[in-house]
């Protein structure tokens, strides 16, 4: 089998009779599945806003079924924002790559801001 980078993979019959496979191809359309986290002194709805804004501008999200937008976590650093628009199956992984870009840049214009984990430290005399 070859994948999509290109590499030559060989399946033992065993693994083939033990384990799952996996083919991302056999329905015409797929689910992306983002998660984008927001610093929890920015606004839920504002981000959301945006996002939906990107999802919309970008022709390949598929309209039907529609993309969701959930508050998916509180996580230690960040509001973790799932993201899951459909796409057809051949247009998965550069409509991936280009939301998360875009949505980065849409936030980084609306002062959305994106965590990174970071530690107070207190020092006592």
């Amino acid at each position: 089998m070859r994948t999509l980078d290109n590499y030559l993979v060989i399946i033992p019959n065993a693994k083939l009779i033990e384990d799952n496979i996996i083919n991302y191809y056999a329905k015409p359309q797929r689910r992306i599945d983002l998660v984008i986290g927001i610093s929890y002194g920015d606004d839920i709805d504002k981000a959301r806003r945006l996002i939906t804004e990107v999802l919309e501008e970008e022709s390949r999200v598929l309209s039907d079924p529609p993309a969701v937008i959930w508050v998916g976590e509180l996580g230690d650093n960040s509001v973790n924002l799932y993201v899951y628009p459909w796409v057809n199956s051949p247009d998965y992984l550069p409509v991936k790559y280009t939301l998360t870009e875009t949505i980065k840049k849409k936030f980084d214009l609306e002062g959305i801001t994106i965590p990174f984990p970071q530690r107070d430290v207190y020092l006592h005399q």
